[in-house]
């Protein structure tokens, strides 16, 4: 069989940031909980920025850097919490813009944090049974956060953003090894039961992401037996909904599955997670396309990478989950740096929280339906113009009968 895999992958992370200490403070909420989340900034969303604009602006560079290849795209999803429209998918929109092929299969799908990376596997499968090789598959993570002063502590973790993943039969990121771990079960630990409205459970959410984490890790092993935790992976994974999250996993895998001295756990983590925390430290949660985001941070951030063995472990809520494997390719970290995603992270603008306050508004309606609305630009050019020199991004212009129209800037 040929080999499948991550040929490409690339992130946008908005344009904004707000730091997180201000959020808290902003919002009154225990400073000395600050540190459990071992996080930084997190992305804010624009009001020209909506799950359209980001899918299409992870994925251009993308698509590209194919230049004809582009056409061998077969398959185009995207992964969202974030619909736009109960029937019209995001991925249609994402198509027009991304001028993608009209010989190329476009949904959308919602599985929580979890949809990215069920499409990235059956795309997989779809590459893997094709008789003509060449095809191509772009799965986008893509979310925005209605989150206000109601998440309490939520609030602060959400990110604004999206992930693409190009998946092919010439993996010159990652090569998928085979073995996925599943455990699922149905949870009200999340949800968004009205396009502003984030409902969280933080105490279920946490104990059904460890539940998930040991029982899909035991379902690879059924699959895999010979597999060695402390030894088969050289990096480990990880949906991240706030690093300091992961850190917790971290241990109770290591304290379920190869017990040892604490030292010797934050050790293991320092070496074989630390590096995939970086970008979401200063970014936040970007949904189901976190993990691929802590991928990416990986490659850039990591030592030894390139050839390395790595886990993943995938969540989202409601529930689903998998434990799954891949081996990051020779020139991966050359492959991720052509896009340029810590320059562009870097380049977001910092804001206070009065400026982030006034812009809640237009965050929590971006996805309430309304027949016409026209959104203000004025700072939309000062706000791009750190990020000339990576070409233009597209933004939400408005609402016209229900359709959303879009332009480049």
């Amino acid at each position: 069989m040929r080999p499948i895999g991550i040929e490409g992958l690339n992130a946008y992370c908005g344009l904004a940031y707000v730091p997180v200490r201000d959020l808290f403070e902003g919002r009154g909420l225990d400073p000395d909980r600050v540190g459990n989340l071992m996080a930084d900034h997190r992305s804010v969303l624009l009001p020209w920025e909506d799950p359209v604009t980001n899918a299409v602006n992870a994925a251009k560079p993308l698509v590209d850097a194919l230049g004809e290849d582009a056409a061998r795209i077969e398959l185009l999803v995207t992964s969202t919490e974030s619909g736009v429209d109960f029937s019209k998918s995001v991925a249609s929109y994402a198509h027009r813009y991304l001028g993608l092929s009209p010989r190329c299969r476009i949904m959308e799908v919602k599985a929580a944090c979890y949809g990215t990376t069920g499409m990235l596997q059956l795309a997989a499968g779809y590459l893997a049974g094709q008789a003509d090789p060449g095809a191509k598959a772009l799965v986008i993570g893509t979310d925005i956060s209605p989150m206000d002063e109601r998440a309490r502590y939520a609030e602060p973790t959400m990110g604004n953003g999206a992930v693409a993943v190009l998946v092919s039969d010439e993996p010159r990121v990652l090569s998928l090894d085979g073995p996925s771990g599943l455990h699922s079960f149905e949870v009200m630990d999340t949800a968004r039961p009205a396009p502003d409205l984030d409902f969280v459970n933080p105490d279920r959410s946490l104990l059904s992401y460890l539940e998930c984490l040991t029982a899909s890790y035991r379902d690879y092993l059924r699959q895999a037996p010979e597999t060695d935790f402390t030894t088969s992976f050289d990096h480990l994974v990880m949906h991240t909904p706030f690093p300091g999250m992961v850190k917790a996993a971290h241990r109770k895998l290591m304290r379920d599955i190869a017990p040892a001295a604490p030292a010797v756990v934050e050790a293991d983590f320092a070496r074989r997670v630390v590096p995939s925390l970086t970008y979401a430290r200063t970014v936040g949660n970007l949904c189901s396309g976190s993990i691929y985001l802590a991928l990416a941070s990986l490659v850039d951030h990591g030592s030894d990478v390139e050839g390395a063995r790595v886990g993943l472990y995938s969540y989202g809520s409601g529930c689903a989950s998998e434990f799954f494997s891949g081996t990051l390719a020779p020139g991966a970290r050359e492959a991720l740096a052509a896009m340029g995603i810590g320059e562009r992270v870097r380049a977001r603008r910092e804001l206070t929280f009065a400026e982030y306050e006034k812009l809640l508004p237009a965050a929590v309606s971006c996805l309430v339906p309304q027949q016409y609305r026209s959104v203000d630009l004025s700072d939309c050019d000062a706000f791009l113009a750190p990020l000339r020199s990576h070409g233009p991004a597209l933004v939400l212009t408005g609402v016209e009968d229900f359709h959303r129209v879009y332009a480049w800037r």
